[in-house]
């Protein structure tokens, strides 16, 4: 019996003949855009079908999921302030990295629904205010994503002060979230054809420069994601760890390139473990840091957010002001604390960041082609920040103990 592919193999295929099928089709780019793009546009309104029951959802029971990091005190204060900072800071990177190099102008994309917000100037402050839901229940219906989030981390948070009481409410939201999954992960499977069927009337109508556009996605996030890495992670360990970074780097090599080519956060855990024990962390520090990481920490997937909203803005010809942008880098924050273990998580989070800011959620069909690429650098900046993580806690707890292999 014959194995199929992984399914990242299979997006790519569907990439690579969607752009072959668009090239074909350059001289009748309505009948790619008649009769091959429905089928992609049904797999969007499917991904924004669950997006919200699944965002409440994940995000309830993953913030009732850190109720473990009151048993450690400050540890678990430190790691969750550590992981929330640079994220910030990683989707703020992401921006600048696409505003100073605005890849996507020119496209010319045309959306197939209004923008909405996008079209309107939205100041720092209202943006701020705007955090807060008057009405849950309206925030839910509307899709507002920054409320959505807002309030299910709240919700979490009252959940785990009532203890006993809070559990069949945290029941709910666990087989909630754990029905979600499972119908995101069915719809996941459908992506190869949806990014062949939205690709090829892109490819059809714009021609092969669409081709650069992508690569000078890959080239920006590739770029940020490396800044970030290089310093921040370095001024963190050799500032407050007073670890030397060239010995950081080069003691997590093993575990950065087994994220690099895996793209999987858990799978390299094992490897995260071993770095940060050479390291010096203690057993009791990097076993809770780490796993921890592993779920709220996102700052390669912060870098790829900012990038393909603005590459996406870009390619519709909507401009983004600071206060939308602002709502982007507030969105991708406080979503890391419960999507990272969400089946095609880079997807959902792009759909929310795009929701949250008005913008055309089909842009995803963009950049869902080369998600696989731009996954490699993100997970390597991932597990870089776990283990940077550990180290800085365990440095502020007591010290680094390095231990013999």
């Amino acid at each position: 019996m014959k194995h199929k592919p992984p399914l990242s193999v299979q997006i790519l295929i569907g990439l690579l003949l969607g752009v072959l099928a668009g090239l074909a089709l350059q001289a009748a780019p309505d009948v790619a855009r008649t009769y091959i793009k429905p089928f992609g546009v049904l797999f969007l309104n499917l991904i924004k079908m669950v997006v919200v029951p699944l965002v409440f959802a994940s995000i309830t029971a993953g913030t009732c999921g850190l109720g473990d990091a009151k048993k450690v005190g400050r540890i678990g204060g430190k790691t969750i302030l550590f992981y929330l900072c640079t994220t910030a800071l990683a989707v703020t990177l992401g921006l600048l990295a696409a505003n100073l190099f605005p890849v996507g102008r020119g496209l010319g994309q045309v959306a197939q629904e209004s923008a909405g917000a996008a079209g309107t100037t939205v100041s720092v402050a209202d943006t701020l205010l705007n955090i807060v839901p008057t009405n849950p229940v309206a925030a839910l219906a509307e899709g507002n994503m920054l409320q959505i989030i807002f309030f299910a981390l709240c919700l979490g948070g009252a959940i785990l002060l009532i203890g006993e009481k809070g559990l069949p409410l945290l029941a709910v939201c666990d087989s909630l979230a754990e029905a979600m999954y499972a119908l995101t992960g069915f719809i996941m499977k459908l992506a190869p054809v949806a990014v062949f069927a939205l690709i090829a009337p892109v490819v059809a109508e714009l021609g092969p420069r669409v081709l650069l556009a992508f690569l000078g996605v890959i080239l920006v996030v590739y770029g940020a994601c490396l800044l970030h890495m290089l310093v921040g992670y370095s001024i963190a360990v050799g500032g407050i760890a007073r670890v030397n970074p060239l010995t950081f780097f080069r003691t997590a090599l093993p575990a950065l390139v087994f994220a690099f080519s895996s793209a999987s956060s858990a799978g390299t855990l094992p490897f995260s473990m071993e770095a940060a024990r050479r390291l010096g962390v203690p057993a009791p520090v990097r076993s809770f840091v780490l796993p921890l990481g592993a779920t709220i920490n996102m700052d390669g997937t912060a870098i790829y957010q900012g990038v393909c909203a603005l590459f996406i803005a870009n390619a519709y010809g909507i401009p983004l002001d600071l206060g939308q942008q602002v709502t982007i880098v507030l969105t991708c924050t406080l979503a890391s604390v419960g999507t990272a273990g969400v089946p095609g998580a880079g997807v959902v989070m792009l759909t929310m960041v795009l929701q949250s800011v008005g913008l055309p959620v089909e842009g995803v069909a963009l950049v869902a082609g080369i998600d696989r690429v731009l996954d490699m650098a993100r997970t390597t900046v991932n597990i870089t920040g776990d283990i940077a993580c550990s180290a800085v806690v365990a440095a502020t707890e007591g010290g680094l103990k390095p231990e013999r292999p």
